[in-house]
């Protein structure tokens, strides 16, 4: 496998195709392949921790609800709407600060702005861009980004800088449909790597029928519907393991896209 020390992927996808277990279980591919990797739950639904195992009274806090800290990084009021605030807050020092190390990696867990009407130009929008900016352009070790589901979170510039798109999709028209849209949007935003993953595959035909309807992405990989990931979720056990063949095939969807990401940079240089 190519070295890609510093590498950062982004991981998305229609909500509920199973994008949080499989961004768990690269997550901890990549550590096993020797490197070291801040996996970022950047999901209003915050899960992730729970993908990995970690009990929920251990899991941390999100950033986005420590209102002190992101009124004292923006120089907001507390709860201050309308107010003057930075928009390139100081956040350098944020994820040695708030990060959990567990499994052998290291998680930071942003979450996402879910109030109605909150969008990117609030002190809550202004951190979290700033946190991910920092992250992807700045930090050296291997970034896993789960995003947000939809498409939404791909009209924000925070995403640009990754050097991989990985789009999970399910066999269902509007799960294609989603991954197609954010794929074209992740073009013009610069990211030269986009890849898919079918999760939940139960007739080997319908890999095939999925592919059909792909728009120039890459298939990576295809899972099949797997009860033991679904037994792991529901106790809150992690999912890297839970099934021997997925972890299998995500491996071999690792080095699919350790070989991709390597062209691509090699293409640009």
């Amino acid at each position: 496998m190519p070295v890609l020390q510093g590498v950062k992927i982004a991981i998305g996808g229609k909500g509920g195709v199973g994008k949080t277990t499989v961004c768990a279980i690269l997550a901890q591919l990549f550590t096993e392949s020797g490197y070291d990797v801040l996996a970022i739950d950047a999901d209003p639904d915050v899960n992730l921790a729970s993908a990995f195992g970690i009990p929920h009274e251990q899991s941390p806090e999100p950033l986005i609800k420590m209102k002190e800290l992101i009124a004292e990084r923006t120089g907001s009021g507390r709860d201050t709407l309308g107010a003057y605030f930075k928009l390139n807050p100081k956040v350098s020092d944020v994820p040695e600060e708030y990060w959990l190390e567990a499994n052998d990696l290291k998680l930071l867990v942003l979450g996402a702005i879910t109030q109605a009407g909150a969008g990117c130009a609030c002190p809550e929008g202004a951190f979290l861009k700033a946190l991910l900016t920092h992250t992807i352009l700045q930090r050296k070790e291997v970034v896993m980004v789960d995003l947000a589901a939809g498409v939404e979170f791909m009209g924000r510039a925070s995403v640009q800088g990754i050097d991989a798109l990985v789009l999970v999709v399910e066999p269902g028209g509007r799960s294609i449909e989603t991954a197609n849209n954010m794929a074209k949007m992740a073009k013009k935003l610069g990211i030269g790597c986009v890849g898919v993953i079918v999760n939940k595959i139960t007739e080997d035909s319908q890999i095939e029928l999925v592919k059909s309807q792909l728009d120039d992405v890459v298939l990576l990989g295809a899972l099949k519907y797997s009860p033991g990931l679904q037994q792991a979720d529901l106790k809150r056990e992690p999912v890297f393991g839970a099934d021997a063949e997925v972890t299998e095939e995500l491996k071999r969807a690792e080095n699919r896209l350790a070989e991709l990401i390597a062209t691509v940079r090699k293409n640009d240089d």
